[in-house]
């Protein structure tokens, strides 16, 4: 039983049809690229599934119940990076990681400190991040993928302003959360050197690639 399913989903924008008849299943350990051009609807998409966007008509089901009836185990289930990182610039990296901990409510083992760390901001844990760079700030975001306990991880565009190690870190990330029985749904312009199969949804005619 798939812990995610998309039926039929259908994307209108100023009159014109971006996608429609999508339809796709995240299983535990699966992972699904979003595959289309600029405009095509691949962010409205993610929003849509994430429950941040409206634009997007259609049946979603998580384990099995209809979307938004389990809407709050879902969020509870889920987490959303989107293009921006979604960092507050007077708080330090440890504060806005304590403050997204404080919304879930519980976290991984690994803790705010291992993550900070793991990401190679340990030296910064203290610093504003407005005067951090556009990559460091990316990596407080990206250090909410090992914090967080979501099964269900939905990234648009991860691998923005990061460096190669950076990339290869995602990737590792990414990889291991399906490995561990998760699920990934995610865009990226980036050619995926996964460790492990994925599958590609193409937005122009809804069909498994």
């Amino acid at each position: 039983m798939p812990l995610f399913e998309a039926c039929d989903l259908r994307c209108e924008r100023d009159e014109r049809v971006l996608f429609e008849g999508l339809s796709f299943t995240l299983a535990p350990g699966e992972i699904v690229q979003i595959l289309g051009p600029n405009g095509a609807g691949k962010t409205t998409l993610l929003r849509a599934v994430a429950g941040l966007s409206t634009r997007v008509s259609g049946e979603m089901y998580w384990n099995g119940a209809a979307l938004p009836g389990s809407r709050w185990e879902f969020l509870r289930e889920t987490l959303y990076l989107g293009h921006d990182a979604a960092v507050k610039p007077g708080l330090t990296p440890f504060e806005n990681l304590r403050w997204h901990a404080g919304l879930w409510g519980r976290t991984t083992s690994i803790g705010i400190e291992g993550a900070l760390g793991a990401v190679g901001l340990a030296r910064h844990r203290d610093t504003p991040a407005q005067h951090l760079s556009a990559g460091q700030r990316r990596r407080i975001a990206l250090a909410r993928l090992l914090l967080s306990p979501a099964r269900f991880w939905i990234l648009d565009e991860p691998f923005t302003a990061i460096d190669l190690e950076g990339v290869s870190q995602v990737e590792s990330l990414v990889a291991a959360h399906a490995a561990a029985g998760g699920v990934v749904l995610l865009t990226t312009h980036h050619r995926l050197s996964l460790d492990c199969r994925f599958r590609q949804v193409a937005l122009e005619s809804g069909a498994l690639a």
